[in-house]
């Protein structure tokens, strides 16, 4: 498979479920686009995350009884699968028909686009693996050089602005810079622009990874046509 045969998107779980519930009048928008851009002979890798779903289940366990970060994951785990059912099921036409659990295979990856498949749905897969990581290693093995993370913020700051008011927010960073930002410790739950293990592979992949707000279609429309869009590109 050629370089830039594929478009890897993280998309996060807040955009698929916000704290209002299934937000189906964005997922409406981003199937219009993404059939859009398949006419025009893209394929996609969707890695559905866990949002507020996930932290949801993660807090409500904690206040019946003291859970451990390997039952967070898990949680985790299971809320990106439900949420990537919902993705492959809006893209029925277009997607393989099972979801990859496992972004390690290089064999089992090839048999979701055997058949012509334009789109395949993955999510998470082991403790201590965000979706953000899987994203990562699927764009190794389809050998992609670049990832797209969509969530709920348009650029990447050097602090949290919600606490920092001198908070700088970032057009383009490279990935020393932003490792320093995010530290490099994984935990279930964790709130970062791009996770910190998931940050130390694609820096020493050399993959480029452009966070963007997801609700913004055109913005995302601008990033495929390769044109100025609004959102922070980090790359060695």
């Amino acid at each position: 498979m050629k370089k830039n045969d594929f478009y890897v998107i993280s998309l996060g779980g807040s955009l698929i479920v916000p704290s209002t519930g299934i937000d189906f009048r964005f997922l409406k928008k981003f199937r219009e686009l993404i059939i859009k851009e398949i006419k025009r002979g893209k394929k996609f890798v969707i890695i559905a995350g866990g949002g507020n779903t996930a932290r949801d289940y993660q807090n409500a366990a904690a206040k019946v009884f003291k859970i451990t970060n390997d039952d967070k994951d898990w949680i985790g785990i299971h809320s990106t699968r439900l949420n990537a059912h919902l993705i492959k099921t809006i893209f029925r036409q277009y997607a393989h028909p099972r979801i990859n659990k496992n972004p390690r295979t290089k064999a089992d990856i090839k048999k979701h686009f055997a058949q012509g498949e334009k789109i395949m749905v993955a999510a998470g897969w082991r403790p201590g693996w965000s979706t953000d990581y899987v994203a990562t290693i699927l764009a190794e093995r389809l050998n992609a050089k670049t990832v797209i993370n969509l969530s709920n913020i348009k650029y990447v700051y050097s602090a949290d602005p919600k606490k920092n008011k001198n908070a700088k927010k970032i057009k383009e960073i490279n990935w020393s810079n932003f490792r320093k930002i995010v530290g490099n410790k994984w935990d279930p739950g964790l709130n970062m622009p791009f996770d910190p293990v998931a940050s130390k592979h694609a820096e020493e992949l050399g993959l480029k990874v452009i966070i963007a707000e997801g609700k913004n279609i055109k913005n995302l429309e601008k990033i495929f046509e390769g044109k100025k869009f609004q959102g922070t590109s980090i790359q060695n």
